[in-house]
């Protein structure tokens, strides 16, 4: 972000978002955090896909016994993708690995030598990387946070400079093409035990084609100015935003997959529908939203069949969800409090061949936060003595009632005013914010200086120290006040006291000392005497602004009367 070079600009930036950038340094590590759950996420769904896939398969075994025709072509085709599924899933997983170990390594003259990567990747995991003199890298630290989630070169070099990107493109394609063959072979080697139409038939292999989530999106051709898709998709990409790309991957794969088992059993007629485990899903659309914006998710059931649309109840913090045929409904809600918040799901699922009712539960938790932005101009941080100092403090991933505040130096005091904060200082020098939460904390640095030295004036709204004034403007003047001009913060400034000289054409001066802003005594006496020549002088004049422990000089006034 750049940061505004006109210095008005930032310091009216600074006064009303003094502590916006707890919540900016944070968000990153927050939405690194939102990455890794969706990857987990991601990777509980393609489990529970391959486990539905493999009981469906399962399932039809008893009635393929009975259609002794269909067996053999039906499962030949089931086993073949499974198994290019299978090394599809393998192929991402080593993508995954690699960028792990390239990442935690970061030397590319080691991971260039000769099959280097490769056999650090047989010997490596996700929370380590060994290399092949025994060497032991962690890939957390000892919070538990992968130390690489921000990475950006080392990932571009794994998937864009090494071409590992382009490989994945093409393996992409191939797999896709595979799966289309296999369901077109099968389809047709069923079609007459299925007693389908050629029409039919062709119906179902152009529908299962344009279904297949697995594919290269080519829109960004003329979205981008990449070169390549590899360079499009990870290009500067974070390592934590990389690994449920990658994820989601096998996840389209996973898809197309349990699309094409469950059309080739619908070829048998029917299937016994086993349900040994069963979980709702939610499928968010993202982990972090912005206050304000609506949190949207799709909510389905782990192995769902066709025939459980009129039979499953799905409810989401008791709010009942409607399903469609293909098992899925849409759940909504406006964010309007910031931290984290929870979706407590249930279901009911009810077998339409067995009669058996089936339930289960769970939860999914995303986190709410605010826009922000950040500008780094450390040396405008100022908390002024004698005023209120206004402070709103965020912490990214932290409810904010279990936000954990302190201050110290420069006699602060910090309490805390409906949902933001209240600094007051009495000490010139430094302060320091402490502000954190669940084992987080951050220390925030504060120059504490003395409200600007206000202007002896008869304005308090302008500056009116000096000139010319007709004789009666001047003897309305009940006094005069400390304007503190040009300044943010909700401050009085008063006169303590002033030395007036009256200077009358060719006459000697009179003097007068005043206490106080207006005019009282002798003081009093010498304006209502004013007349045009006449010069007046306001000198030693003394203002006292909030947090002062003694008055100022403050400018001399001089004004002739005319």
């Amino acid at each position: 972000m750049s940061i505004p070079k006109e210095p008005r600009m930032l310091m009216i930036t600074l006064m009303y978002l003094v502590l916006m950038a707890l919540l900016a340094l944070n968000i990153s590590a927050e939405i690194m955090n939102a990455f890794y759950d969706l990857e987990k996420s991601m990777v509980t769904s393609n489990k529970l896909t391959s486990d539905a896939v493999k009981a469906t398969y399962d399932g039809i075994q008893p009635l393929l016994d009975k259609k002794p025709q269909l067996r053999a072509p039906l499962n030949e085709g089931i086993s073949e993708v499974r198994s290019f599924v299978s090394e599809f899933a393998d192929k991402i997983d080593y993508y995954k690995q690699g960028l792990t170990v390239v990442s935690s390594v970061a030397n590319e003259e080691l991971l260039s030598k000769e099959g280097e990567i490769d056999k650090i990747i047989s010997n490596s995991s996700r929370d380590s990387v060994i290399l092949t003199d025994g060497t032991l890298i962690p890939v957390r630290d000892d919070k538990g946070h992968i130390k690489v989630s921000k990475d950006k070169d080392w990932t571009t070099w794994w998937m864009v400079k090494k071409h590992k990107g382009d490989e994945l493109e093409e393996f992409i394609d191939s797999t896709r093409n595979e799966m289309i063959r296999i369901y077109s072979k099968t389809m047709k080697a069923c079609q007459k035990e299925a007693k389908l139409k050629d029409k039919e038939v062709a119906e179902k292999i152009a529908n299962f084609e344009s279904n297949l989530t697995l594919a290269i999106d080519t829109t960004w051709q003329s979205n981008s100015d990449k070169a390549t898709w590899a360079e499009y998709n990870f290009y500067q990409m974070p390592y934590a935003a990389c690994m449920p790309k990658l994820e989601k991957l096998k996840s389209d794969a996973r898809a197309a997959e349990a699309l094409m088992v469950n059309d080739l059993a619908g070829l048998v007629g029917g299937r016994e529908l086993k349900l040994n485990k069963f979980f709702p899903i939610m499928n968010a659309k993202k982990g972090y939203v912005i206050k304000g914006e609506k949190f949207e998710a799709e909510v389905a059931i782990g192995a769902f069949s066709s025939e459980f649309a009129k039979t499953s109840n799905v409810k989401v913090n008791g709010q009942r969800v409607n399903l469609n045929a293909e098992g899925k409904g849409t759940f909504s809600e406006t964010a309007n409090t910031l931290g984290k918040r929870t979706i407590n799901l249930s279901a009911t699922v009810t077998n339409p061949l067995s009669g058996e009712v089936m339930s289960g539960k769970s939860s999914f938790e995303y986190e709410v936060g605010v826009r922000s932005a950040t500008v780094s101009a450390s040396k405008m941080n100022v908390f002024y003595i004698g005023v209120d100092n206004p402070v709103e403090v965020a912490v990214a991933g932290v409810n904010s009632n279990k936000i954990k505040t302190s201050c110290s130096g420069g006699g602060c005091n910090m309490t805390k005013k409906g949902g933001a904060y209240n600094v007051r200082v009495s000490t010139p020098g430094d302060a320091t914010i402490t502000a954190g939460g669940e084992g987080f904390s951050q220390k925030f640095k504060f120059r504490v200086k003395r409200i600007p030295d206000p202007v002896a004036s008869f304005s308090p709204m302008k500056r009116e120290d000096s000139g010319t004034m007709g004789n009666g403007s001047f003897s309305a003047r009940q006094g005069i006040v400390a304007a503190l001009l040009n300044f943010d913060f909700e401050a009085k400034c008063t006169i303590q006291g002033f030395e007036l000289t009256r200077v009358p054409k060719r006459q000697d001066p009179q003097r007068a000392q005043n206490s106080g802003p207006r005019y009282s005594g002798k003081a009093a006496n010498l304006v209502k005497a004013a007349k045009p020549g006449d010069i007046f002088y306001f000198d030693n004049i003394k203002g006292k602004c909030p947090g002062d422990k003694a008055g100022r000089k403050l400018n001399t006034m001089v004004w002739q009367i005319k």
